[in-house]
């Protein structure tokens, strides 16, 4: 071969092989799968040139000189055992030889339901799911007549607390090529902020555009922008988060292998890159700022216990026997607790029956993991459950969420029409999924299900304690009224502005009394008047 043709050919080869890593960007990390498939390919190509006699110029190669090309010989044995080291790693690394490292990745501890999940307030519970927040969001694009042309939503919407609300923010993207020329020197305008439980769906404007986004081309694709920066580091699935001062942010996990070259993953670090000047920081994981909410992915979190549940006494019972086996549920959902947001999932038996064992929290900033062992129904049996009580209006049942109300493991969902528009909301018991109520606000719900509690015997009514005092002295004022039908005296005391209310069917005694007259009462302390439970 030419020397010409062989450097004509390596330079072509140099050339595909920057525009694939451009395009591709692996990390030059040895635990990358990335980038020992583009080390395969690229030793693969070289010996191809060094095998051709007329180089890749014309095309051809000449099998009987590319068996004895020493270069080419060369290049397939260095490929041989780059393979063989590939798949050596992969089996490695596997839970086939690493069934306790595995196992042995999440540590889980056991919670008390009614103390850990305290009865949270209805403008902390998140009633949307992602689906129904993207319709809002682009009903919400819609409505911005001076970006709807040039703009759309990014499908991302991740869920985050702001504020110590429960809320889903997204940010714009270009609509199109065109649109990308035409506006990247301003950038991204704004971002889509959605309330998970009023509703409340805003579109927040910045004073400068955000210059780094997914839909950005070339130097400031997010991706190219974290990857130049840190070539070696293999970064998990990106979010994209708001500061405590609404700044937006592109978070972004680093893997770190725990097991072998391939195995094991978690997370070591997170990147902080602003949104609009592409500024990063760089921090442990357990270093990371309290605001940010998502370093581990949900989906990397559920892995990482189904590992926990299946392997506690070896790969091959996991498959096999499957003895002391336990499995995540086929979904998961968010709860905010803390100012952090936590995975739920359910926690069942392999062998899919329909009851849960338990249930998991899973904390998306710090990993840490809390069973909770609360035997009932699994999420689909409960959906269906709900779904049957609207059977006639065939609405579908969002993933629930579980709660404590009124001390019970409740799964909490909303009901939608074809649609995806929410219309009502339901809860139903998760030891007994029999027990559904459903409500069109959340507080005609609980106060449905509270009643469906006592009506079957899960929980008793309270006695109600009453807050009572006894004073005695002058009468310094009376007054007559009627409720309901029944005439009440209202009269003060010397010495206190308290108002105590005395009911003539129960005391008709106080007809008798007058201004200046002295009277001792036994009373129950009320909001706008003292309720008397004895007069002397």
């Amino acid at each position: 071969m030419k020397k010409k043709n062989i450097a004509i050919s390596f330079l072509l080869l140099l050339v595909a092989a920057g525009i694939w890593y451009y395009v591709s960007l692996p990390a030059f990390n040895i635990h990358s799968s990335g980038v020992w498939y583009f080390v395969l390919v690229l030793v693969l190509a070289v010996g191809l040139v060094l095998a051709g006699k007329k180089g890749l110029r014309y095309g051809a190669i000449d099998l009987k000189e590319m068996k004895e090309s020493k270069g080419f010989k060369w290049c397939v044995r260095f490929f041989i055992l780059l393979l063989v080291i590939y798949l050596a790693g992969t089996i490695l690394s596997s839970p086939i030889v690493n069934a306790k490292k595995y196992q042995q990745l999440l540590k889980v501890e056991e919670g008390e339901f009614t103390k850990d999940i305290e009865e949270l307030s209805f403008d902390q519970i998140p009633l949307l799911d992602k689906e129904s927040a993207q319709l809002l969001g682009d009903r919400k694009m819609g409505s911005m007549s001076d970006m709807v042309s040039q703009f759309e939503v990014d499908d991302i919407y991740s869920q985050i607390n702001y504020k110590d609300r429960p809320v889903r923010v997204s940010p714009l993207k270009y609509a199109n090529l065109i649109k990308w020329f035409t506006n990247r020197k301003d950038g991204l305008p704004a971002y889509i902020r959605i309330d998970m439980a009023s509703q409340t769906t805003e579109m927040v404007k910045l004073e400068q555009g955000m210059k780094y986004s997914t839909s950005e081309h070339f130097g400031r694709n997010i991706y190219r922008h974290l990857r130049f920066a840190h070539p070696t580091y293999i970064y998990g699935e990106l979010s994209f988060e708001i500061d405590d001062n609404g700044v937006p942010y592109w978070v972004a996990p680093v893997k770190k292998y725990n097991i072998g070259l391939f195995g094991g993953e978690t997370v070591g670090h997170v990147v902080l890159c602003n949104a609009i000047t592409g500024e990063m920081q760089d921090y442990r994981i357990d270093e990371v700022p309290e605001w940010i909410d998502r370093a581990y992915s949900a989906d990397l979190l559920v892995q990482l216990y189904d590992y926990y549940g299946t392997l506690k006494h070896g790969y091959f019972n996991s498959v096999l026997s499957q003895k002391d086996c336990l499995k995540t549920t086929n979904g998961y959902n968010y709860l905010a607790i803390d100012d952090d947001v936590w995975v739920y999932t359910g926690v069942t038996s392999v062998n899919s029956d329909q009851s849960n064992v338990g249930f998991v929290l899973m904390n998306q900033r710090t990993m840490e993991t809390k069973y909770y062992p609360v035997a009932g129904a699994i999420e689909d049996s409960a959906m269906a459950s709900a779904e049957g009580q609207v059977q006639n209006l065939k609405y579908r049942a969002t993933f629930p969420l579980l709660l404590n109300i009124s001390g019970e493991p409740t799964y909490f969902m909303a009901l939608k029409d074809d649609a995806g528009l929410v219309k009502k909301y339901a809860m139903v018991n998760v030891q007994k999924y029999q027990v559904v109520a459903i409500g069109d606000t959340v507080s005609v719900c609980e106060e449905s299900y509270n009643n469906l509690l006592l009506t079957n015997g899960i929980k008793e009514k309270e006695e109600v304690k009453l807050d009572t005092g006894t004073i005695e002295g002058k009468i310094t004022k009376i007054a007559q009224g009627v409720i309901d039908g029944d005439s009440h005296y209202y009269i003060m005391l010397e010495g206190s502005d308290e108002i105590f209310d005395v009911s003539v069917v129960d005391f008709i005694e106080i007809i008798k009394y007058n201004v200046g007259d002295d009277v001792k009462l036994e009373y129950a302390k009320g909001d706008k008047a003292n309720t008397v439970l004895s007069l002397k």
